[in-house]
């Protein structure tokens, strides 16, 4: 059984407590990654997301800077002391940030709904979730996708 979402909003931070998020919208989705650059930046066997709303997404304590991923496709946000990895923003108008969401301050209601890039993945790696992709899904797949994930934890 997966623990609910608690209520909004919901703060974060890195593991030295400089950079502070704060959300206030239900995530998306909750996914993990388990491609070579997600395995290499946590030294892990994946990350974990919750893909957010732009707007449900702010920092409201400390800055970031950009490390690891950054050009093109998006940039990787990270505290310049402790060098944890907060979260990723796309670039160009994509509508969303992808927070680290063990993160989260009490993030023990976490439970990956989908895994990406299983192509990957360590044979021993198993998260749990209930969707797998190979890669990740097709840009035109996520509304089904979303809707699905949000029918399935009860957001409204």
């Amino acid at each position: 059984m997966v623990d609910a979402m608690p209520a909004l909003p919901l703060e974060g931070g890195c593991r030295c407590g400089r950079v502070r998020f704060r959300l206030t919208a239900a995530p998306w989705m909750e996914t993990v990654c388990h491609c070579r650059g997600c395995q290499r930046m946590t030294a892990s066997a994946f990350s974990t997301t919750l893909i957010m709303p732009e707007d449900g997404f702010a920092v409201i304590a400390g800055e970031t800077v950009v490390g690891g991923l950054h050009g093109d496709e998006a940039d990787h946000h990270h505290c310049d002391w402790c060098k944890s990895w907060v979260f990723t923003r796309p670039r160009g108008p994509m509508g969303f940030v992808n927070v680290r969401a063990t993160l989260i301050d009490d993030a023990g209601w976490f439970a990956p709904w989908a895994e990406t890039q299983t192509a990957e993945k360590l044979p021993w790696a198993a998260t749990g979730a209930v969707r797998s992709f190979e890669r990740f899904p097709a840009m035109d797949e996520y509304e089904g996708l979303i809707a699905a994930y949000r029918t399935e934890r009860g957001i409204a």
